[in-house]
């Protein structure tokens, strides 16, 4: 393998990104006690076929100005030694989005850190605290929140949240200080976030979106509808109308009511 075809391995960017030289540098460890520690520095460019296209469609555009000059992007640490990838970012003309940096294969527009470590960092942050991804990978505490919101935009958002959703679960927690409140729809069958908002106030009524009609499944339904007040203890709900793609809800109720649960004025 040769030093080139290496060095993407280890960046993990593709062929499109052109590896042309692998320096190291010293620096000053503003993290620790200010002591000189080394970095790899990664000089690379753009394929000639990725060259001069939009940062935000990725449209081949003319060329307008070398921008600011070389930039840096962040790449996952090699061992305990940060590496960065230092290439040129001109800017060209989109006819529908302007004067924008030119794309870079190794990275999503306007970010400081490559599309390897903007997906390691969001993935740690649904499986681990935040404290711990910023102290893990050396960010600041606001920057896992930017990265978080641009993996998802990138690709997150064209996910259909409401394939294959059977069980929901409904839970509202507060955060920070005063009356603030977190409404949560997960999947039970899966695990996984369905939709979450912050209400103004708690008794206003969340705007969950509505998802599409004519499933697979038979259909939306009605799936939170309140209240139960026998002895099954089930929650009291707020809010009326959510719609879902569900062949088998409400579940089933094991408690006293069961009859009212399975048609009655429960659900």
């Amino acid at each position: 393998m040769r030093s080139a075809s290496l060095w993407q391995c280890l960046l993990g960017v593709d062929k499109t990104t052109v590896v042309e030289r692998v320096e190291q540098e010293e620096h000053l460890d503003r993290d620790g006690d200010g002591a000189g520690v080394v970095r790899i520095v990664v000089h690379a460019r753009p394929s000639k076929g990725t060259r001069g296209r939009c940062g935000r469609c990725g449209r081949r555009c003319a060329g307008c100005d070398a921008g600011r000059g070389r930039r840096r992007w962040r790449a996952l640490d090699l061992g305990v030694l940060r590496a960065v990838i230092e290439a040129d970012a001109p800017r060209v003309a989109c006819p529908e989005h302007g004067i924008v940096v030119a794309a870079v294969p190794w990275a999503r527009h306007d970010a400081g850190h490559t599309r390897v470590f903007d997906d390691t960092v969001a993935w740690l942050a649904t499986a681990c605290a935040k404290t711990a991804v910023v102290q893990l990978m050396r960010v600041a505490w606001k920057t896992v929140g930017s990265i978080v919101a641009r993996v998802w935009a990138d690709g997150g958002g064209a996910a259909d949240r409401f394939a294959g959703l059977r069980r929901i679960g409904i839970d509202e927690i507060s955060f920070r200080r005063g009356h603030k409140y977190l409404t949560i729809v997960v999947d039970h069958d899966t695990g996984r976030l369905v939709w979450a908002c912050a209400p103004r106030r708690r008794w206003d009524r969340p705007k969950m979106p509505s998802p599409s009609w004519g499933s697979a499944c038979g259909g939306p339904v009605r799936c939170w509808t309140p209240p139960c007040t026998t002895a099954c203890g089930r929650k009291r709900g707020r809010w009326r109308g959510w719609a879902v793609r569900c062949c088998c809800w409400p579940p089933p109720c094991t408690g006293a009511c069961a009859w009212r649960c399975s048609g009655g004025s429960c659900w």
